[in-house]
């Protein structure tokens, strides 16, 4: 398994001969509602690129940050996509031609050789519910689990043992609202139900420079070495690394056993 991070949730995942790309954001700036003295984040230019031989996108929620239109524009329109029901819309407005929506407990299989799980993610709103995923390679059984808000859901221990999980590890939080992201407060827990053998970080990475109202209101709770102790205090061995942006991880990963 081999990972490229592109900063805040964007990822590359090369799996199986398939190269999946996830809540790409990876050109111009990511800007909420078209309001950008309310919400806006710039990228170093080193990581302002598109990869290319690209055989599925999966988006996890149709906000900005995951499915960022200036991205998806600059795509291949003809490249299949996966996603929530709230990321369908975005992609069906770009002209998108190959798009498959996703509900909780559905799965879709990626080359005949991975098969992506469709999980309850994180709470938009009242009445909206995005997707977080467990993507499997069929012949290994390798797993890997995404949510990039900090909300697994509790049947996801059902798939135990998951590989890797990307998911955050800290907070961010509003003055009254309480935590957008909520990493600091279930990370651990998430390694307790999956005992994953390799802990990714999301959401807060990249060298990602933010401005705006949202952002001089945010804070930012945990970090990566808290989480590292509190695996070491509860006898997990789950490696936590911290991704270099644009430089390839390759994931030399042992077969578990359920």
């Amino acid at each position: 398994m081999r990972l490229t991070y592109f900063g805040a949730n964007s990822w590359l995942l090369e799996l199986a001969q398939q190269r999946i790309l996830i809540d790409p954001w990876l050109v111009d700036s990511l800007i909420f509602g078209n309001l950008p003295w309310f919400f806006k984040g710039d990228k170093p230019a080193a990581l302002d690129s598109i990869p290319d031989k690209i055989d599925l996108i999966l988006l996890s929620q149709g906000l900005d940050d995951h499915a960022h239109k200036p991205t998806l524009k600059k795509l291949d329109k003809t490249i299949p996509v996966v996603g929530s029901a709230s990321a369908v819309k975005v992609v069906e407005e770009l002209g998108y031609t190959q798009i498959t929506p996703l509900q909780f407990g559905q799965t879709f299989t990626v080359g005949n050789c991975i098969e992506i799980r469709a999980l309850p993610g994180a709470a938009i709103g009242p009445f909206q519910q995005e997707n977080a995923y467990l993507l499997k390679e069929i012949d290994s059984g390798m797993s890997l689990y995404y949510e990039p808000h900090g909300y697994p859901a509790a049947e996801l221990k059902d798939y135990a043992p998951v590989d890797v999980v990307i998911s955050p590890i800290v907070s961010l939080e509003l003055p009254l609202l309480g935590a957008i992201i909520q990493g600091h407060k279930t990370a651990l827990q998430l390694a307790q139900w999956v005992r994953p053998q390799v802990f990714l970080p999301t959401a807060a990475g990249g060298n990602v420079k933010y401005d705006g109202l949202l952002n001089s209101v945010l804070h930012t709770v945990g970090s990566l070495d808290e989480l590292r102790s509190q695996l070491a205090q509860h006898g997990l061995s789950t490696q936590v690394i911290d991704p270099q942006p644009t430089e390839p991880l390759e994931l030399n990963l042992l077969r578990q056993v359920a």
